[in-house]
């Protein structure tokens, strides 16, 4: 990684999400983002749910996304590390984005040293231990089991099952309105946990659409990358501070 330019994370874009009505504009807009970051963009974090929904078959992936999929893979033909960390929506990434557009998938929360200091990366879903409901759904969604027996399915009617159950998440009920206390999020206590065995300076986030910056303790910081959906936003980092910005 060169030790010029700035390191770029961003995270639940929802790309082609039925529950949404303006995914061609947010595709779009989407992509001005990535112009707008190429020049000068030493490595980039896509911190999960950048799609809201992929599967591949062996020779066939999701419709759609050009414009996104061409400018990523133009980053990465670069020589800029693209980080893609899987997220509860896209989970089901197989080799098709590693090999056909140069990206590193990450399926679990990562660990690793950014000019000095050393961060820890996750989408965040699966991270409350108490939450077991949750973690056995998703041990259920990451089965070979499971993923064989979808691929046997003809693309158009797995793909309606997909966005039907996608128009049912939470996603079409988001309220950013809603009460949000960082400080109670499992997340939070994660990191906070975390630092009681590890010393780490920033955990980056994404997953519960919302932006926080907030200081752990020691001056570790526990950052929520927000969305693309109604908040348009991301993180930067230039080797001496961390900042959220909104993309305009």
């Amino acid at each position: 990684m060169s030790e010029k330019g700035k390191i770029y994370f961003i995270s639940d874009v929802h790309l082609g999400a039925p529950a949404l009505k303006n995914n061609r504009e947010r595709e779009q807009f989407f992509a001005k983002w990535l112009d707008f970051i190429k020049d000068d963009v030493s490595e980039l974090y896509l911190v999960g749910d950048i799609f809201d929904f992929w599967f591949e078959y062996r020779k066939v992936v999701p419709r759609g996304f050009t414009r996104v999929l061409g400018r990523l893979a133009d980053i990465a033909d670069k020589g800029v590390p693209v980080h893609f960390f899987t997220g509860n929506h896209d989970l089901w990434v197989f080799d098709y984005l590693p090999t056909e557009i140069g990206l590193i998938v990450h399926r679990n929360e990562f660990i690793t040293e950014i000019r000095g200091k050393k961060f820890l990366i996750a989408h965040g879903d699966g991270l409350d231990p108490e939450d077991k409901g949750y973690l056995m759904l998703k041990k259920f969604f990451v089965s070979r089991k499971l993923q064989w027996l979808f691929s046997r399915l003809h693309p158009n009617f797995a793909f309606n099952i997909a966005h039907r159950w996608s128009e049912s998440s939470r996603l079409s009920k988001i309220d950013h309105k809603e009460e949000f206390k960082v400080k109670n999020e499992s997340m939070y206590k994660f990191a906070q946990n975390f630092l009681e065995k590890e010393w780490v300076d920033y955990f980056i986030f994404g997953h519960r659409h919302q932006m926080a910056n907030e200081e752990l303790k020691n001056g570790a910081r526990f950052i929520l990358l927000g969305d693309w959906i109604t908040n348009f936003s991301y993180g930067v980092f230039d080797g001496d501070e961390f900042k959220l910005n909104k993309f305009h």
